[in-house]
């Protein structure tokens, strides 16, 4: 094979491909861009200009369908390569992918069928093309679509737009930079009114891109012919026109041959006295070596930007499937390392929102800076130690006999009923970390690129770290429970000692006897001043023992809850893993179906950008 037919054969097979992984496979925004970097010929003309014929002549079947009005409603990309001499021919649609078709009537049929799935048994149009690769030594390399007809003038069954559908629908595909413009125009018709040559003059007024084709030169009128088109007189292009004489329906009824058809056309130029001495430029089988040509010098011209756009692919479909992961083993041992690695990247990222990489860790101090003292501040510790309280409970503490000096027990009741109001507050902040490690777990689950592909071990991850979690909670609510237990078993006995002694009596603190009596009066042990001391003192006690509540609360959260979820968090996990058998392991990287689907897609589409790149370096570019 020829360096120009690796090149433009290596072009149909990226293309094919990037149509399957592209437009069947999650129409993947990349292969659209590899697409619109490949050249293509795209063939326009009015209705009834001899396009199907062109093509036919080109590939050498007869394979597409016929009629009056639109027959092309949909597009037709049509693949052409060339396959070793004496091979059978053989055409393949994208829709039947596993089906050869070797009867080229059974492909005109299809194409009807498959145009009709679409568009109904209607005259309306679609812009989903129709994929057709034909395979055949008779062919050259290339990439051809077939558009609608242009029209002027909407007839019955169509919609009042069809004209203007038709003609934004050909635009969307030679208005592309790397379209190849193939415009037929039929020779008995001026040449000023051709609606291919109109349409190509806007959208390439430089005419770089656009190629000329002249049909039905055998049915012009007698004494006339196309010379001042074929030799650019009457339009110029920058490459030469090319005449074609297409089959005559006669021959078509008689189902002549193509090669006796191409054999005529070459008599036809070759003893015309008008066009003789083109005729070696002349032609169907000329007008495909054309096309070939320039397609090679155009696919020459974009190599190094294909190269670069694939080598691109190439590096965000590798990091792409990292994300994704690579298939899994079958075997036990490689599962589990498999489970203990996604575990480990889970327990990584939940450490980082604990440290302060990731947000959220700040959320329990919050608790402790926050909720706690504001809760402590809430207590009622007004009404508990009000003046009614404590009679009430001095009272209730003396029993029958009334207190001689202190009332001992009624402190220590009032102490022991207001610090149980710690319980409260201790607990809900065992509860609010609680809270906020749970949802640290449901994050760093969600963030953990390695777990997507397995729901399963998402949510048994999510099953162990929560159990433990509960287990941390009642282990911390435990530890808070004692703190405010311990500061009820003993009191700080310093606390009262440094408290001021009552007076007996005015003037006399402590009793002395050597005051004087007569200036003194008795200090009444039952009334309202000495019961709101007792409540102010043990306000201040109280106070105190919430300050060192204050700061041993959260010590005893981190420790019960905070640390140990950094250190054992799926430690019970873990242990129950080493017990588990390999269906089971199986079952836990049980994928996502869709991740699974994804993973394949970009595999198959990293496999065809390498096998791409290895064939643009495998070419040589001399020629």
């Amino acid at each position: 094979m020829t360096t120009m037919e690796s090149l433009i054969g290596l072009v149909n097979r990226i293309q094919r491909a990037c149509t399957v992984l592209g437009d069947y496979g999650g129409g993947d925004n990349t292969f659209s861009s590899l697409w619109e970097a490949l050249p293509s010929v795209a063939v326009v003309g009015g209705q009834s200009s001899g396009k199907s014929s062109v093509l036919e002549s080109i590939v050498g079947r007869d394979f597409l369908p016929r009629g009056s009005g639109i027959v092309t409603r949909r597009p037709l990309v049509l693949q052409l390569h060339k396959t070793d001499e004496g091979s059978q021919e053989y055409a393949e649609f994208l829709h039947m992918p596993k089906r050869r078709f070797t009867d080229f009537g059974a492909v005109r049929h299809e194409i009807q069928e498959e145009t009709e799935r679409i568009t109904g048994r209607t005259k309306q149009i679609s812009p989903v093309p129709i994929h057709l690769s034909i395979y055949s030594p008779n062919v050259v390399n290339l990439t051809l679509i077939d558009l609608p007809g242009l029209t002027k003038v909407a007839v019955e069954g169509q919609s009042e737009t069809i004209v203007q559908d038709i003609e934004t629908m050909v635009r969307s595909y030679v208005e592309k930079p790397n379209s190849i413009i193939l415009a037929i125009s039929p020779a008995n018709q001026d040449i000023a009114t051709s609606d291919a040559i109109k349409l190509a003059r806007e959208v390439d007024p430089s005419g770089e891109r656009t190629f000329g084709v002249l049909t039905k030169l055998d049915l012009m009128d007698k004494g006339t012919n196309a010379l001042d088109v074929l030799e650019g007189r009457s339009y110029r292009l920058q490459y030469p026109w090319v005449g074609i004489v297409n089959r005559s329906q006669a021959d078509i009824n008689k189902n002549v041959d193509m090669i006796v058809a191409r054999r005529k056309e070459r008599e036809y130029f070759a003893t015309s006295p008008d066009y003789g001495h083109l005729a070696s430029k002349m032609g169907s089988e000329y007008l495909a070596k054309l096309l070939s040509q320039h397609l090679e010098s155009v696919i020459r011209a974009r190599i190094p930007s294909i190269t670069s756009l694939i080598n691109k692919s190439i590096d965000e479909l590798e990091s792409e499937m990292d994300h994704l992961g690579r298939p899994i083993a079958l075997d036990a041992g490689a599962q589990l390392y498999t489970v203990l690695e996604v575990c480990r990247a889970f327990e990584r990222i939940f450490k980082e929102h604990l440290d302060g990489g990731r947000p959220g860790g700040d959320r329990i101090y919050g608790v402790f800076d926050n909720q706690l003292p504001a809760a402590l501040r809430k207590l009622p510790f007004d009404r508990h130690l009000s003046l009614q309280n404590v009679k009430r409970v001095v009272s209730e503490a003396d029993g029958y006999q009334p207190h001689l000096i202190a009332p001992e027990q009624g402190y220590r009741r009032l102490i022991e009923g207001a610090l149980n109001y710690f319980r409260g507050p201790a607990e809900a902040s065992v509860d609010a970390v609680h809270f906020v490690l749970k949802e640290l777990v449901r994050k760093s689950i969600a963030e953990t690129q390695e777990l997507k592909r397995f729901p399963t071990l998402q949510a048994d991850i999510a099953a162990a770290g929560n159990e433990a979690l509960e287990r941390f909670r009642d282990e911390g609510k435990k530890t808070v429970v004692r703190l405010v237990d311990m500061e009820s078993s003993y009191l700080t006995v310093e606390f009262f000692r440094k408290l001021p002694q009552e007076v007996d009596k005015v003037g006399n603190p402590g009793g002395n006897p050597g005051g004087n009596p007569q200036a003194t009066a008795a200090v009444d042990r039952y009334g309202e001043g000495h019961f709101r001391r007792i409540g102010s003192n043990v306000s201040s006690y109280i106070g105190m023992v919430s300050d060192t509540l204050k700061n041993t609360i959260p010590k005893a959260v981190v420790y019960c809850q905070v640390r140990e979820a950094k250190q054992s968090l799926l430690s019970r996990f873990y242990t129950q893993l080493g017990k588990k058998e390999a269906k089971q392991l199986s079952q836990m990287l049980d994928e996502d179906p869709a991740l699974m689907e994804r993973r394949q897609q970009c595999a198959k589409r990293l496999e065809l950008y390498k096998a791409a790149r290895d064939e643009i370096d495998s070419v040589s570019w001399t020629r």
